[in-house]
């Protein structure tokens, strides 16, 4: 099976990268974790294919792997934007305006929170406390947190990250 990456990695075969990801960690004790990581951070997800793959290659059941999957909220099934944009939406940042923020920004990109723009530029996701409850409403975006944002502040810094 040839799969199409998401933000992070090259096309190939669905299958080599399992073997590879699980030659590489088989040793180690519970490979599981160590080998869905891998396989996210070279293709930027982890594909619903690559479930049973996994799942033979360590003597797992499906729902193992999938469990696995669906709990830790950072693994992803689907590809990510080419940005990200994490909101608090802790009551810190609820107190001073992130539930408008997550509204203003769903209708602006055109997705709701858990997802990624029809075009692929902006994963919006939503986060619940990053330790900044000072500086709320707060966010990380592509993978830097930033206190007191807005609309207009998230826009400015996505315009800079493209640049």
């Amino acid at each position: 099976m040839t799969i199409t990456t998401g933000t992070a990695g090259n096309a190939g075969d669905l299958s080599d990268l399992v073997r590879s990801a699980v030659d590489a960690h088989r040793a180690e004790r519970g490979p599981l974790l160590v080998i869905l990581h891998e396989i996210q951070e070279r293709i930027g997800f982890v594909p619903p294919d690559a479930v049973p793959l996994i799942a033979r290659e360590l003597n797992l059941s499906r729902a193992d792997v999938h469990g696995v999957i669906t709990f830790y909220k950072d693994f992803r099934s689907e590809p990510v934007g080419r940005h990200s944009i994490e909101l608090c939406r802790a009551e810190a940042c609820q107190a001073v305006g992130a539930e408008a923020l997550v509204a203003e920004l769903e209708q602006e990109l055109g997705c709701k929170t858990g997802s990624t723009t029809s075009n692929g530029a902006i994963t919006l996701d939503q986060v619940f406390c990053f330790g900044n409850c000072a500086l709320g409403p707060t966010g990380r975006i592509d993978g830097r947190v930033h206190g007191r944002l807005d609309r207009d502040t998230i826009a400015e810094l996505l315009k800079e990250k493209s640049r």
